[in-house]
């Protein structure tokens, strides 16, 4: 049989969710006998392992396209009891989405002011770098992110944002010690040498920029930023970090503009910067919050972002 169980699929679902077999057994009021069989039930029919059996629980790669589907199918029972009528139609839509810091600090949270007042929108925003939120949609953890892949997740659609220009930029005194007071020419071997700000230990744009060009998240190569690195895990700290004197860092053009007005930042190589493409990618399901969110996010980002939508 081809059909999967929805008692199935919603306790797989609970026990992805509460993280054990117990704790989904509690919210479900069963057994965690009962969960197990469940689920081992869903996987007979399936074919396939569902659930990696740590602590806590994981899906498999197979295990999330059923959580996609189990997401999915909650959002559509609601929508149409709301429809209906029936009880529970005062519930505002839940949208969860995922976010790189970055754009959260800047042009994101203006882009959703723009959602239609009369639209009852409970937002659960969730901060991911955004080479990283894609894996968010694939898991099921949310129903849409701004992403830098272009390439769509299983059962999602994508639109071209624009592109977010980072720079490379340093307080005045940091910038005179470790550059020689010639921050429109500095050298890569400065930079290289130089203390740095990163976000956190996936945060390699730093690295990139040293190098040249985007290389794999993570790798320090000799050619990359000087292993002297201060980890800020905030947009607004990051900035404030640099500004102080911690390090160099590459600050988003938008945040870094009124500082390098006021003279708390200088730039450093004036002709390169990294240019970093971003992307909406969402459930291929017909929600009409979620419609209008993407709408007034892609509004917001052809006003924000350079370039305009990308594709």
């Amino acid at each position: 049989m081809t059909d999967l169980p929805l008692d199935q699929v919603r306790t797989l679902l609970t026990v992805v969710d509460e993280g054990t077999f117990d704790a989904a057994a509690a919210v479900l009021h069963v057994t965690p006998s009962a969960v197990s069989q469940r689920v081992k039930a869903l996987e007979q029919r399936t074919g396939r392992v569902l659930l990696m059996r740590t602590k806590p629980v994981r899906p498999t790669e197979s295990g999330e396209a059923v959580v996609r589907f189990a997401r999915q199918l909650a959002r559509l029972e609601r929508d149409t009891r709301a429809e209906l009528g029936m009880s529970g139609t005062e519930e505002p839509a839940r949208l969860s989405i995922a976010v790189n810091a970055d754009s959260l600090a800047t042009w994101f949270l203006p882009a959703l002011s723009r959602v239609p007042e009369g639209l009852s929108v409970c937002y659960e925003l969730r901060r991911e770098d955004q080479d990283h939120t894609a894996a968010l949609l694939r898991e099921g953890l949310v129903m849409a992110a701004v992403t830098s892949s272009p390439d769509a997740v299983t059962g999602c659609s994508v639109r071209g944002l624009g592109r977010m220009r980072y720079v490379p930029v340093a307080g005045p005194a940091f910038a005179a010690r470790w550059f020689a007071g010639r921050p429109g020419a500095a050298p890569r071997d400065a930079f290289a040498d130089a203390p740095v700000v990163t976000f956190d230990r996936r945060d390699d744009i730093q690295d990139a920029f040293v190098r040249g060009s985007r290389g794999p998240r993570g790798a320090h190569g000799p050619r990359g930023a000087s292993a002297v690195r201060h980890l800020v895990p905030t947009s607004e700290g990051f900035v404030e970090a640099v500004a102080a004197g911690m390090g160099w860092g590459m600050v988003p053009e938008v945040q870094a503009a009124p500082l390098l007005a006021a003279g708390r930042l200088v730039r450093l190589a004036a002709d390169r910067q990294i240019d970093v493409p971003l992307f909406w990618q969402q459930w291929k399901l017909d929600f009409p919050a979620l419609a209008a969110v993407a709408e007034a996010v892609s509004a917001e980002a052809a006003e924000a972002l350079d370039g305009g939508p990308t594709a």
